[in-house]
C-alpha cells in the first residue's frame, strides 16, 4: 500500500509539472510572438530603437540603430551608448526603473553633438523597447562654446574651472581645473595682456571677460593686438561677446564691434571723439591716448562715465597700442561698470550721511549744554523780575529765542536720530483733525486740501509732536510744488503686509501698518534727484526759500519711530510721499496731553541733600542755583571721580543724584551703579544732550531713575528732583 501511494504521487508530481512546463512554454511562445511583432514594428522605424532585456542585453535593434550607432561588438545597450553619452549605465537604470513603476519614461540629454531623447516602454516581464531620439544640433549658448575658435573657460565663485572649450584645451595643452594653473598672477584685470601658461610655456593674451550669471564668468583670451591689425583680423572681433572700439591717435573712432554699439548707444558712430562718448577721467581723454601711444603709462584699466541721455552707465576701458596698417591706432576694451560704481556710490552715500549724522549729534549735544545755561539763567533773572521791570521784555526776548534755538537743535537730532521721543498711543484720525486748521492756514486760498480715513484705521505709537511735525512739512512741499494752485490729498489707510515690501533698498517686514500718503499734482521731482531729497542741507528750492533739512529730519522721525517713508514722483504730474507707521498691537491707553511750559514761579521751601555732578561749568551753576533757590542742600563734583571721592565721607546723607550722561572719564551710569552698592536707596536723575534711548538699556539696569533730557528749564529740574523726593 505504501508504494502504491508513493507511485501515485510521484505521477501526480509529474503531471502538474508537465502542465506548468507547458503553460510556461505557451507563455514564452506567446510573448516572443509579441515580441516579433513589435520587433517587426520598430525595423521600419526611423527612430534608432532598442529591445533589451532587464539586465540591458540587446535582444534586436533596428537599421536606424545600426546606422547611427556602433553595435557590433556591444551586447548591451549602455555599451553602444556609452560614445554618445556620459555615464550611460546611470540614466538607463533611472529610466528603466521609472518604467518599471509607471509602464514608461523618458528623458532630454544634451551632449557636445546634441539633443538626445531617451525613451522606454515596458512591453512584457523582461522585455523593453528603447528609442534613441536626435532631436537636433545645439545651439551653443551667446556666441563662444564648443565649436567656437575663440578660446574660453567659465570660472565659478571660488575661480573653479567648471568648463572649457575645445579652443581652450587645445591653447593650454589639458584640462585644468583652477585659475591659479592658468595665470601666476591674481585677479585677473580684463583687457590688460597677461601671461597664459600652457603646455608650450606661457603666452601673452588678452582676457575679455563676460559675466554669465549664478556668480559666474566666462574668459575669452584674445590675441594680443601688439602687430598689425588686418581688416580681416578686425572683422573676426566683430563677433566677440566683448566690446571693442578702435581709435586712431587723434582719438576719434575708427571701427567698433555690435556689443560695443549696444554698450555706448547710438552717439557711438565713426570720426566721433571718444570725449564726445564718456567723461569723468579727471584729466583729458587727448593726455590719456597720447601717454599710452608714448607708452609713457603703465597699462591700467579707467573708470568712465558714459554721455547717454537715458540712462546712466559706467565703463571700465582699457586702452592697448596697436599698429593698423602700419600707423599707430588704439583699441580700447569697455566692460560694463554701472552695477559696480552704483554699489560704490551708496556705500559711500551711506558713509556720508552717517559721519552727517555723527557730527549733527555732536553738535547739538554741545548746543543742548549752552541752552540750558542760557535759558537757565534766564528763569533765575525772571524769578527777580515782574512785568513793569524795564529788563522783563528783554529777558522774555532771550527765553523765547533760546526755545526757537532747541527747536532747531531739536531737528539736527532728528535727523541723527539721537532725540528724546514721548512716545504716545496716537489715532492719526484726531491728530489730522486737531491739525486740520492750522493745515488750512499753512496751504492758502489757492490749493484745497482733503482729508480721507480709512474707517477702521487702527492706533500707532509715536511722538504725536513730532509727527504733526513731519505732516506739516510735507504738506508745505506739497503747497511748494503748486505755486499756481491745486489740490493735497491727505490720506491714511490700515493695510497687513502678508509678506515683506521691499522697495528703495529698504525692506519693510509683515505686519500691520496705518499708512498715511501725502499727495500733490505740482512740478514732480526729477529721476536724478529723487534719491537725495532726505539728504541734510539738499533742496531744490531757490536760495533763501529752504534750509534742506525738513525732509532729513522726517526721515530722521519716521525712522527712530520704527516706521518707513517712500517718495513716488512724476516729473509734471505730482509726488507722494508715503508713510508706513507700524499699528500699535496692545491695549491703546488713553492719551495723556503733555502739560505746556511755564514761566517760572518763585520756589517753594524743600528738604533734601543733592549731589550734583556736571562737568559742564555753566549748566552746573545755574543748576545747583536753581536747586539752592527750592531750598534742597548741593553738594556739587565736575566729574564722576570727584562724586565718588565725595561718596567717601561716609557721614554724608545723599536724597538724590543729578547727573550728566556723557562726561570726560567715568560716564554716568558707570559710576551711579559704583556709588548704589553702598548707597542703594538714593534716587537717580540723568540729564543729557544726548537722546534718552543712546543710553537706555544701562538707565533700565539702574533702580530708582528718571531722565531729563537737555536744554532744561529751571522748573523742569526743580518738578523733577521733587517728584524723585515724594
Amino acid at each position: 500500500m505504501l508504494s502504491l501511494g508513493l507511485i501515485s504521487s510521484s505521477v501526480t508530481l509529474l503531471v502538474l509539472g508537465g502542465l506548468v512546463w507547458a503553460r510556461k512554454r505557451r507563455a514564452l511562445r506567446k510573448q516572443n510572438a509579441e515580441l516579433a511583432v513589435i520587433e517587426g514594428f520598430i525595423r521600419r522605424d526611423a527612430t534608432p530603437s532598442f529591445v533589451a532585456n532587464a539586465d540591458g542585453q540587446i535582444r534586436s535593434a533596428n537599421p536606424a540603430a545600426h546606422q547611427q550607432f556602433e553595435i557590433d561588438g556591444f551586447n548591451t545597450l549602455a555599451g553602444v551608448l556609452k560614445s554618445s553619452v556620459a555615464n550611460p549605465g546611470g540614466i538607463l537604470f533611472r529610466l528603466q526603473s521609472r518604467a518599471v513603476a509607471s509602464g514608461a519614461a523618458q528623458e532630454d540629454i544634451f551632449t557636445r553633438a546634441g539633443h538626445l531623447r531617451l525613451c522606454v516602454h515596458v512591453v512584457a516581464e523582461d522585455a523593453y523597447v528603447w528609442r534613441v531620439d536626435q532631436l537636433g544640433e545645439r545651439a551653443p549658448p551667446r556666441a563662444a562654446q564648443e565649436g567656437q575658435h575663440l578660446p574660453m573657460v567659465m570660472i565659478g565663485r571660488s575661480d573653479a574651472i567648471l568648463f572649457m572649450n575645445d579652443a581652450a584645451r587645445r591653447l593650454i595643452g589639458s584640462r585644468v581645473k583652477g585659475l591659479d594653473r592658468l595665470f601666476n598672477a591674481l585677479p585677473v584685470v580684463p583687457g590688460v595682456p597677461t601671461d597664459l601658461i600652457t603646455s608650450d610655456g606661457p603666452q601673452r593674451v588678452l582676457v575679455a571677460e563676460v559675466t554669465a550669471g549664478a556668480g559666474r564668468r566666462a574668459l575669452y583670451f584674445l590675441p594680443v593686438p601688439e602687430q598689425a591689425v588686418s581688416e580681416q583680423g578686425w572683422q573676426a572681433f566683430e563677433d566677440l561677446p566683448v566690446p571693442l572700439i578702435k581709435v586712431a591717435p587723434d582719438g576719434k573712432v575708427k571701427t567698433f564691434n555690435r556689443m560695443a554699439a549696444n554698450l555706448v548707444g547710438v552717439a557711438l558712430e565713426d570720426n566721433v571723439h571718444l570725449s564726445n562718448l564718456m567723461e569723468g577721467l579727471g584729466r583729458s581723454i587727448a593726455d590719456w591716448i597720447n601717454d599710452t601711444l608714448a607708452f609713457r603709462k603703465v597699462q591700467k584699466s579707467e573708470f568712465l562715465r558714459l554721455k547717454r541721455t537715458d540712462r546712466e552707465v559706467f565703463v571700465q576701458v582699457v586702452l592697448s597700442h596697436v599698429m593698423d596698417e602700419g600707423e599707430p591706432s588704439l583699441v580700447a576694451v569697455l566692460h560694463d561698470a554701472t552695477e559696480l560704481k552704483t554699489l560704490e556710490a551708496q556705500f559711500v552715500q551711506s558713509q556720508k550721511m552717517q559721519a552727517i549724522g555723527q557730527l549733527a549729534g555732536g553738535v547739538a549735544h554741545d548746543f543742548n549744554n549752552l541752552l540750558t545755561a542760557i535759558s537757565g539763567h534766564c528763569d533765575l533773572l525772571l524769578l527777580r523780575r515782574d512785568q513793569s521791570d524795564p529788563d522783563y521784555g528783554d529777558l522774555i526776548q532771550i527765553n523765547q529765542n533760546a526755545n526757537r534755538a532747541a527747536s532747531l537743535v531739536g531737528q539736527l537730532l532728528a535727523f541723527s536720530r539721537k532725540q528724546t521721543l514721548r512716545l504716545e498711543t496716537i489715532d492719526m484720525r484726531d491728530t489730522l483733525a486737531d491739525l486740520t486748521h492750522l493745515l488750512n492756514r499753512l496751504v492758502g486760498e489757492k490749493i484745497t486740501l482733503t482729508l480721507t480715513h480709512d474707517p477702521v484705521l487702527k492706533p500707532v505709537r509715536a511722538d504725536k509732536r513730532q509727527l504733526e511735525q513731519v505732516l506739516m512739512n510735507l504738506v508745505v512741499n506739497a503747497r511748494d510744488s503748486m505755486p499756481a494752485g491745486g489740490e493735497i490729498r491727505v490720506t491714511t489707510e490700515y493695510i497687513e503686509l502678508k509678506e515683506p515690501l521691499d522697495r528703495d533698498r529698504a525692506s519693510v517686514p509683515p505686519g500691520q501698518y496705518v499708512t498715511v500718503q501725502v499727495s500733490d499734482d505740482g512740478a514732480g521731482i526729477a529721476p536724478d534727484k529723487l534719491q537725495k531729497v532726505f539728504e541734510p542741507f539738499y533742496t531744490t528750492k531757490r536760495t533763501g526759500e529752504g534750509t534742506g533739512l525738513g525732509l532729513s529730519t522726517a526721515y530722521g522721525i519716521i525712522k527712530q519711530s520704527n516706521g518707513y517713508i517712500f517718495v513716488d514722483s512724476v516729473v509734471d504730474k505730482g509726488t507722494t510721499f508715503i508713510l508706513y507707521l507700524p499699528v500699535y498691537v496692545t491695549q491703546p491707553a488713553k492719551t495723556q496731553k503733555v502739560p505746556d511750559k511755564v514761566m517760572a514761579t518763585p520756589p517753594q521751601s524743600e528738604e533734601g541733600v543733592i549731589l550734583l555732578v556736571e562737568d559742564e561749568a555753566p549748566v552746573r551753576a545755574f543748576a545747583s542755583r536753581a536747586l539752592r533757590l527750592r531750598g534742597y542742600t548741593v553738594l556739587e563734583a565736575d566729574s564722576a571721580e570727584a562724586a565718588l571721592k565725595t561718596l567717601e565721607d561716609q557721614s554724608l546723607s545723599i536724597d538724590v543724584f543729578v547727573t550728566d550722561v556723557v562726561m570726560p572719564g567715568m560716564n554716568g551710569p558707570s559710576w551711579v551703579r559704583e556709588a548704589l552698592k553702598i548707597r542703594p536707596d538714593v534716587r537717580v536723575v540723568f540729564v543729557s544732550g544726548y537722546a534718552e534711548d543712546s543710553f537706555g538699556e544701562e538707565q533700565t539696569r539702574i533702580p530708582n531713575s528718571v531722565f531729563l533730557p537737555k536744554p532744561f528749564s529751571l522748573s523742569d529740574l526743580t518738578e523733577t528732583v521733587q517728584s524723585q523726593l515724594h
